[in-house]
């Protein structure tokens, strides 16, 4: 057993707070099962909760100076994980009106073109889009975990680099998407002719 191993979780956020990354290891092991299980049942989909949970551990490193020690760190935790689920349900809401907004407007425009075509076909060209304009080793590395379903021990061995930093783009990966796919949105509407976007705002 490493010293590490036997410290309160006050002092490994001290030692992360300097940059000690075996400090921030013990957190990360000590936790990920936690976190990943507590994700999964709010989520129920387990990439979805691997994606979210690592998430939460990259930015809990990229803002490592901001931690508190005095503060329940178990208790922090959840707290994030939960706001981040939070967060994902209340745009998974968000996109659904727009879903719901654009078939309308479709079955009125263009008939001939199905709800399929225009959720399935049309936005996940425009996903895919986004996917290859990503970084080379950042989109390597997404389409390893999401396409090829590789865990990131077998990614980090693959790309000959390790499992954090494999964490860490696919985490970067997903927030980049994330931010773009809301404009899918306004670039099918104006594709479809609806020009007036204003009208997403009445709806919502």
């Amino acid at each position: 057993m490493s010293d590490y191993q036997r410290y309160p979780d006050s002092q490994l956020v001290s030692l992360t707070k300097l940059g000690d990354t075996d400090a921030y290891t013990e957190i990360y092991n000590r936790y990920f099962r936690l976190m990943f299980t507590f994700g999964f049942k709010k989520l129920r989909d387990e990439d979805l909760a691997k994606d979210y949970v690592q998430e939460l551990f990259v930015g809990i490193w990229e803002k490592r100076s901001e931690l508190n020690e005095e503060t329940n760190f178990a208790a922090f935790l959840y707290v994030a994980l939960r706001s981040k689920i939070f967060n994902y349900y209340a745009h998974q809401k968000v996109e659904n009106k727009y879903a719901d907004f654009l078939a309308f407007h479709v079955s009125i425009a263009a008939p001939e073109q199905s709800d399929h075509l225009i959720r399935d076909k049309q936005l996940n060209e425009y996903i895919e889009k986004q996917i290859q304009a990503l970084p080379k080793k950042m989109r390597r590395i997404f389409e390893l975990s999401r396409k090829e379903h590789l865990s990131h021990k077998e990614i980090a061995l693959i790309v000959n680099t390790s499992e954090f930093t494999v964490s860490k783009q696919i985490s970067n990966a997903l927030r980049i998407i994330r931010s773009k796919t809301g404009r899918a949105i306004t670039v099918l509407i104006v594709s479809i002719g609806l020009k007036d976007a204003g009208q997403i705002t009445d709806f919502l």
